[in-house]
């Protein structure tokens, strides 16, 4: 061919390719979120401390007549709350700046309620000042908590604590550098000091706080604050605290019918499929039973199996994770708290620490205009801004990827790519094993981030079907994981009969047990099915990984008598919730009835004779405890007539630790068991009961 027809051919190809059209990216689906809310979804995992002057006072919420004296940590440490913080792989730290109370942090100009009249650093203290720059320090970003409600201040109700409360707004958000989350709470006007007055006060939470302006203030201030309330407008409460979003949820709501304490807050948990603004979910838990810290609940801080259960469903069901950390009196997290964070960060790390999805063969059902731009390899590139798309007329569509050899999954995670909207409305994950499809899951939504646990399988492929869509599809990753088994101990109940039965999440940890003093091994009993045991006995048992022969600790309880044969003879007082005294179940309690001015006592009848040398007394284990007893006399009886005292004393520190009391007397004979409640703590005239036993000689 000649040099001229060359080039002349050269230019006609290069002219062809260049008329090809370019592939533009769908269309959004709206709405769509801001960039504020895009760099908020990032953040996935973050801390709540709450921390003020219900910490000092023991109290969830405070009157408001508290104090500001009362207030005086003694070792405070925001730098501790930030390096915990920061090990426990959290991004940030919001903190109550002033809660219902109307205590505030910071030396406001607002109120003389506030830690410039405590004894904290001798009224030069501010706690927000020091823990944004702990957060600076420590690289985390910084969020403050400010209760419209405040029960303290004398104005609350009128015009005037209204340009109070803004005028704390704008103090938070001036003196403290970068907010990336101003957090409103839904909770508003009732009972309180309110400045001596003692009354209750109710206002229209709708108008009352003039939102618009409030919402202004912040953008005026820190226009990349994300704000919360149970309506957003930047993102939503959850609908509950428990950390926990429905499976099925909606980054978008019709926020407009929304405001705070919306009756319809369930609603809050899914979203709506047809919303008119992008309102992400943020869901908020404490890592022990109440937001603020109290000694009683050390034994009660959430378990590793939990806090994972509450990561997947809130993390894993596109949702924020705020969980809350009660800093203690001392002004530091505490321990026990500490050591559950840090076992959490390490099960993480395990289940997410290989990314099975990068060395397979992915293929896609359909490309959008055959571009690279929009081709599979996006999914697995580790840049959010790529992502895979099909044409604007395929709503359903398919990715399959090949292993090249078998491989264990049992985690899949996907994400949308969400600056073009939510659109995923259905979809379905199947493995190939044995030459065979298998289910693994039917879901729903996605959104940011979708974490699905299953059975782990040796697949050689996994197909991930689009089932349904409101555009063209758009996913920014899709990664597959091998997490190992949850190691962890059983939970052990018994019921009244004396049934055993040991319940453990993953089926691949096996646990073994002994009822002979003996250590149990993996040479001896192997836990099965419930079994019974009736006498007293010292039940042993361990859990035991089968892929890789870990153990947890070997754990040790004592089993009481059985209870099948006792009967609750009577009781002064709240007859019908009587049985629950002897349950077995510790969860459950018998409360008195209210307002009864009279020594409540319990008989029970045991059924047969038996020699006692003790008596054991399980206090009430729910949030809110009371009617504790602090006092108490037991007796015994042959015949129900004629009763012998073998004990009489105080329970001590149950208040600060609610376990289980253990008191022994001189064995004695015993048909009948009564318990007196001489006296119960606080102010309380109700009496409870979490659960009554006897030691046997």
């Amino acid at each position: 061919m000649r040099p001229a027809n060359t080039t002349i051919l050269l230019f006609l190809i290069i002219t062809i390719l260049s008329c090809k059209p370019k592939v533009v990216a769908p269309v959004p689906v709206e709405p769509t979120p801001s960039a504020r809310q895009l760099e908020w979804q990032k953040l996935e995992y973050y801390a709540f401390i709450h921390f003020n002057m219900n910490t000092f006072t023991d109290m969830e919420w405070g009157l408001g007549g508290e104090r500001p004296e009362q207030f005086n940590p003694t070792n405070l440490d925001t730098r501790q709350w930030a390096r915990v913080a920061k090990e426990a792989g959290m991004k940030a730290i919001i903190i109550t700046a002033k809660h219902h109370d109307g205590f505030c942090l910071w030396p406001t100009k607002t109120t003389e309620h506030s830690i410039k009249n405590s004894p904290y650093k001798n009224g030069e203290g501010d706690i927000i000042k020091e823990l944004s720059e702990a957060c600076k320090e420590y690289g985390l970003k910084f969020g403050v908590y400010l209760s419209p409600w405040d029960r303290n201040n004398e104005h609350y109700g009128d015009a005037k604590y209204v340009s109070i409360f803004h005028e704390q707004l704008r103090e938070l958000l001036t003196n403290y550098g970068p907010i990336f989350e101003v957090w409103f709470d839904g909770a508003n006007g009732g009972s309180g000091y309110y400045g001596g007055a003692n009354e209750t006060r109710k206002i229209d939470n709708k108008t009352y706080y003039q939102w618009d302006k409030a919402v202004n203030i912040v953008r005026e201030l820190q226009p990349n604050a994300v704000i919360f309330s149970d309506g957003g407008p930047d993102i939503r409460w959850v609908g509950n605290e428990n950390g926990k979003a429905n499976a099925t949820n909606w980054s978008i709501m019709r926020r407009d019918e929304i405001y705070p304490g919306w009756p319809r807050y369930k609603e809050l948990r899914g979203g709506h499929e047809d919303g008119t603004h992008w309102l992400p979910a943020e869901a908020d838990v404490s890592i022990r039973p109440g937001w603020y810290y109290h000694a009683s609940e050390d034994h009660q801080v959430k378990t590793l199996e939990e806090l994972i259960d509450i990561y997947y469903k809130s993390v894993g069901r596109n949702a924020s994770l705020l969980l809350n950390l009660p800093v203690d009196k001392r002004g530091l997290i505490h321990q026990l708290d500490q050591q559950q964070l840090m076992l959490l960060r390490t099960q993480l790390d395990k289940d997410f620490a290989e990314d099975l999805a990068i060395n397979a063969k992915i293929k896609a059902s359909n490309v959008r205009g055959e571009s690279e731009n929009f081709d599979v390899p996006n999914v697995i590139d580790q840049n959010t801004e790529t992502y895979w798309a099909t044409d604007d007329a395929v709503t359903s569509a398919e990715l399959l990827f090949t292993f090249k050899k078998p491989t264990t999954v049992n985690r899949i995670l996907l994400q949308e790519y969400i600056p073009l909207g939510q659109r995923i409305q259905e979809f379905t994950v199947a493995v190939f094993v044995n030459n065979k499809w298998k289910s693994v899951a039917k879901e729903t939504t996605i959104g940011y981030k979708r974490i699905l646990r299953f059975e782990a399988v040796e697949a050689s492929k996994v197909r991930v079907s689009i089932k349904k869509a409101k555009g063209a599809i758009t996913l920014s990753k899709v990664a597959l994981y091998k997490a190992p088994n949850l190691l962890v101990l059983p939970k052990v109940t018994r019921n009244k009969q004396g049934e055993v039965a040991m319940h453990i999440q993953d089926r691949a940890i096996e646990v073994y047990y002994t009822l002979d003093g003996s250590k149990p091994t993996t040479s001896g009993i192997n836990y099965t099915a419930p079994f019974m045991v009736k006498n007293p006995t010292v039940l042993q048992y361990v859990s035991v990984n089968t892929e890789t022969g870990e153990k947890t600790e070997v754990k040790k309880i004592q089993l009481e008598y059985t209870k099948q044969k006792w009967i609750i003879d009577r009781v002064t007082s709240g007859g019908k919730a009587a049985a629950k005294i002897i349950d077995n179940d510790p969860n459950t309690f018998w409360s008195s009835d209210k307002n009864i001015n009279k020594t409540q006592e319990v008989m029970i009848n045991l059924g047969e004779e038996l020699i006692i040398k003790g008596f054991t007394y399980t206090p009430m284990q729910a949030r809110f405890p009371y009617g504790l007893i602090t006092n108490y006399t037991f007796l015994v009886s042959t015949d129900g007539k004629n009763w012998k005292k073998t004990s009489q004393g105080e329970f001590g520190n149950i208040v600060n630790n609610r376990i289980k009391q253990e008191v022994v007397f001189a064995p004695t004979k015993a048909k009948w068991i009564k318990l007196i409640a001489n006296k119960t703590a606080g102010e309380s005239k109700e009496t409870t009961i979490g659960e009554i036993g006897v030691i046997l000689n």
